[in-house]
């Protein structure tokens, strides 16, 4: 996972992956550049995953605290869903930014990261000697 935010991170500043390049902005809904033409992305945004992506692979160095990462990231990404749900595209509370696109994908990386933290914590656990 962490290898994933990394990638999302360096294609949001790499023109041709983000469509609007040059509208690319520090953060905000004036911000109208798009990753692969459908995800709404920012500066602060591409940072964000760009950090998200160091922490996974750092986190990863370990069972317990790959666990932590991706159930704690995967609850961070399920917050940004709701967030992105209830704040309108054109809302200054819209800070990010996120768009209908990008707040599914949050859902997606969420759900996935923390259903991946729960399965290899049960993995772990019924397969500790007893």
């Amino acid at each position: 996972m962490g290898a994933v935010f990394l990638a999302l991170g360096i294609l949001g500043f790499v023109p041709g992956a983000t469509t609007g390049y040059e509208k690319l902005r520090m953060a905000g809904q004036d911000s109208a550049a798009l990753l692969f033409g459908v995800f709404a992305v920012s500066v602060l945004l591409n940072v964000v995953h760009l950090l998200f992506g160091v922490g996974g692979l750092v986190f990863g160095r370990n069972p317990a605290s790959a666990r932590l990462y991706l159930i704690g990231g995967g609850a961070v990404c399920l917050a940004l869903w709701g967030y992105g749900l209830l704040t309108e595209d054109t809302s200054a509370a819209n800070f990010v930014p996120f768009n209908a696109a990008a707040d599914w994908l949050h859902f997606g990386l969420g759900a996935a990261m923390v259903l991946l933290g729960l399965v290899t914590a049960r993995a772990r656990t019924s397969s500790s000697p007893m």
